[in-house]
């Protein structure tokens, strides 16, 4: 539009709007000194563009089967693995992105077992190394912005997920003792919303829902002769581990001076347990925590303002004191906004997870995932308790232990699960679990659960007692790892074959491709090795059986970390690549009545669980050629499955 037409458009425009009616009372005036009204009725708009007045209706009522509250790294992956398995999911998550303390807004690393005692990770798979892996393909940059996006298109492409962001869980409405709906906010949108479901799975941290909902929880330490429990205090208290913010620097190739803003805390060196190390500073410090003896939640905003000043401080010491000349040249780059969370409430299940239990490693009948980080206790008080070391790394583990279904769902709210730092287990317990990976490994299984529960028909106590077998093969099938329980799926049509063979082999056996065991663990051996590429494995029955699935574990070397790192470490332990020992290409045939019929070849495979779906089929051997890998010269396979 041209200038002298907008103006006397515009003008025009005006000029109508100054001939309207106005009621007395009127306390503004438009550009041509015209008074507006106030609406004295907060339900009246006047919306100019299609002349209505009302405000606008915006409560909805919505339904699913399975509603997952908090996206973070066990929210993904329970509503991912409730999803694959049938159920109709909504995700809730009260932030703009998912991630929740691996998200571009806290950055902290994704942690899971890296911590055992002879050095090696023993690396969780199932649905948290599809997202990692997601992430080395869409994202080898190492960018948490553009991880954010990585977790949204895992997410969004599930077709059995609704997400719903920048939107909270405020209460539970109950019904005869179960909850019924979940009065959600989304802020965006200035929409209420009231989602029921049959099943709710708090994976929010704090658990609003679940103690709206009347779920037993409590926050804390317990005493140490409560669970006998060796590095518990000796009395209960109210200490819970604190929240930290994250900073990053970057080296600007010229002198950056550096004035501390006026919210700045000073930073007491001369008084800071040796623990406090200053150096690398690039990336800031994990011991910028605060923990509280009190409401940790009431607090979060105080506690944040605090936590804002003390990162400053300790920037502007290390910057100012004259005792750090490399930090010369280095200019913050990015300073948290929100604070990274440990600890608040714990709920009550059918079983308290403890210490004896870990350091013991104790075999649970209903386990369904597993940790394995070392007890990391941080200290109380945090940077205000600087005498102190900034966490107590009490034992590390020789092995990894076994976490039961009976501490994810509630003991009193028979509809509530959890999964995450909320789970019911003893503070000391905590300190090891609330890593993200093994909150990520109790999302699968919760997941997984409830959309067993909606199958059968039950609740999930009912599951856990008289079913758990099925829940366990079903998060074994999709390649979740539960320590020293084998697979013994009876649908498995590969446990029936008459022969399993390779041509080439380097290690392990091809007859082992369906032991039940999808990683070697404890020193033992359970996979096949080709000797170099291309080659083939081929599995025998004695008569035709009827196939219409294929299902293949690969190696992704899960003694190595895949996780995103903001130092992009590259060594024996770590990895930002994708992984090379990674199946590339592969074909899948099978022999029907004698000849040899292709079923199925990918070219750019990016999982390690690998499936192949067809039509009904009536055949008496199948074989896998493999291609090509990421890298390595030679293919490795752990499990083979057939199913009809």
């Amino acid at each position: 539009m041209k200038r002298r037409q907008f103006f006397k458009k515009t003008s025009k425009g005006l000029l109508g709007a100054s001939m309207v009616s106005l009621p007395l009372g009127s306390c503004a005036t438009n550009a041509l000194g015209t008074p507006i009204s106030e609406q004295s009725n907060p339900q009246q708009w006047n919306q100019l563009g299609s002349g209505k007045k009302p405000r606008p209706n915006r409560k909805k009522t919505i339904t699913y089967d399975v509603a997952v509250i908090g996206g973070g790294a066990a929210g993904i992956c329970a509503a991912t693995a409730a999803a694959r398995n049938g159920a109709k999911v909504i995700l809730i998550q009260d932030r703009p992105v998912l991630g929740g303390n691996s998200s571009s807004e806290i950055r902290v690393h994704l942690n899971g077992v890296n911590h055992l005692k002879n050095g090696l990770p023993e690396r969780e798979t199932g649905i948290i190394e599809e997202i990692l892996l997601h992430n080395r393909f869409q994202n080898p940059q190492d960018s948490y912005p553009v991880w954010d996006h990585v977790l949204y298109d895992f997410v969004t492409r599930e077709p059995n997920i609704d997400l719903k962001l920048n939107t909270s869980a405020m209460r539970a409405v109950m019904d005869n003792g179960k909850i019924e709906a979940a009065l959600c906010w989304q802020m965006t949108t200035e929409t209420e919303y009231l989602v029921k479901a049959d099943l709710f799975i708090d994976c929010s941290g704090d658990g609003l829902l679940g103690a709206t909902a009347g779920a037993f929880y409590r926050t804390g330490r317990e005493a140490s002769s409560e669970f006998n429990e060796k590095y518990a205090p000796k009395e209960a208290d109210g200490w819970q581990m604190g929240s930290t913010v994250l900073l990053g620097s970057k080296d600007m190739g010229r002198p950056m001076p550096f004035e501390p803003p006026s919210f700045t805390l000073k930073y007491e060196a001369e008084k800071s347990h040796a623990g406090r190390n200053l150096i690398p500073f690039e990336l800031g410090f994990w011991w910028v925590e605060l923990g509280s003896d009190g409401d940790i939640i009431a607090d979060f905003e105080e506690t944040k303002h605090k936590l804002m000043g003390y990162a400053y401080g300790v920037w502007d010491y290390l910057k100012n004191s004259g005792k750090f000349p490399e930090t010369e040249n280095f200019a913050l780059d990015w300073v948290s906004a929100l604070p990274g969370k440990r600890e608040s409430r714990r709920f009550i299940g059918d079983y308290v997870l403890c210490e004896p239990d870990m350091l013991g490693n104790k075999q649970f009948p209903d386990a369904v995932a597993f940790g394995g980080w070392s007890l990391d206790e941080h200290n109380p008080g945090g940077i205000e308790n600087l005498s102190e070391p900034p966490s107590y790394f009490h034992e590390e583990f020789e092995e990894v232990y076994q976490i039961p279904f009976r501490s994810l769902y509630s003991k009193n709210v028979p509809n509530l699960l959890f999964a995450g730092r909320n789970i019911s287990q003893t503070h000391i317990a905590l300190s090891s679990s609330r890593i993200m990976a093994t909150c990520a490994l109790e999302g699968q299984a919760v997941g997984t659960a409830s959309a067993l529960c909606l199958q059968k028909g039950m609740l999930p106590r009912e599951l856990g007692q008289n079913h758990i077998n099925d829940l366990q093969e079903q998060l074994l099938r999709d390649d979740a790892f539960i320590p020293n329980r084998p697979a013994k799926d009876k649908n498995d049509i590969a446990q029936y074959a008459s022969l399993i063979f390779a041509k080439t082999t380097v290690s392990g056996n091809a007859a082992l491709l369906n032991d039940g065991w999808s990683r070697d663990f404890n020193g033992k051996t359970h996979h096949w090795e080709s000797k170099g590429l291309p080659a083939q494995v081929q599995l025998e029955w004695e008569e035709p059986v009827s196939l219409t699935k294929v299902e293949i574990k690969c190696d992704t070397n899960v003694k190595k970390n895949l996780m995103l790192r903001r130092d992009s470490l590259e060594n024996d332990i770590y990895s930002t690549k994708i992984p090379k020992e990674l199946l590339k290409r592969l074909q899948l045939e099978a022999r029907i009545k004698g000849r040899w019929v292709p079923l199925g070849s990918m070219e750019k495979n990016r999982t390690r669980l690998i499936k192949f779906n067809f039509g009904p089929i009536q055949a008496t051997a199948i074989r896998i050629k493999v291609n090509e890998t990421y890298g390595h010269p030679n293919a490795k396979l752990f499990e083979i499955r057939c199913y009809t």
